[in-house]
């Protein structure tokens, strides 16, 4: 249960223990991977958002969604809107580096940024998401 705890809270030695545990069994650690939503006002924002983050390679797949409409309150006010999704693959470790970038890049003064942890997947699509997506 100490060697458990000690590598688990080392981010060096938790690193190593995920990519040994993916090297002999094959599969990928739940929560190794995420999918962040960024939204966007339009197509043009959000392909150029899309090319920023695949060129600093701070994702391994970006779709961009088409428009969808949103409901939210912005300064009191319940707002209609029209937005493009971007849905961003990519390491959970990279999550906060991807939105301290997006956040320095974008036009909204609050950008819609959130990520969910990827549990399960294809084993391959996830290796080839790793090999994409430098470490840290």
């Amino acid at each position: 249960e100490v060697l458990t705890l000690l590598v688990l809270s080392s981010p060096l030695l938790r690193g190593l223990a995920v990519r040994l545990h993916s090297a002999l069994s094959g599969t990928s650690i739940p929560g190794t991977h995420s999918i962040a939503f960024v939204s966007c006002l339009n197509e043009q924002i959000a392909r150029d958002i899309a090319r920023a983050i695949m060129d600093k390679k701070l994702a391994a797949y970006v779709n961009i969604l088409p428009r969808s409409s949103a409901l939210y309150f912005w300064k009191g006010e319940l707002e209609e809107s029209t937005e493009i999704l971007l849905l961003v693959q990519t390491r959970t470790s990279k999550i906060g580096e991807l939105s301290n970038y997006v956040r320095s890049i974008h036009p909204f003064e609050i950008p819609g940024i959130v990520s969910l942890p990827i549990d399960q997947g294809n084993p391959l699509y996830l290796r080839w998401m790793e090999e994409s997506v430098p470490r840290d």
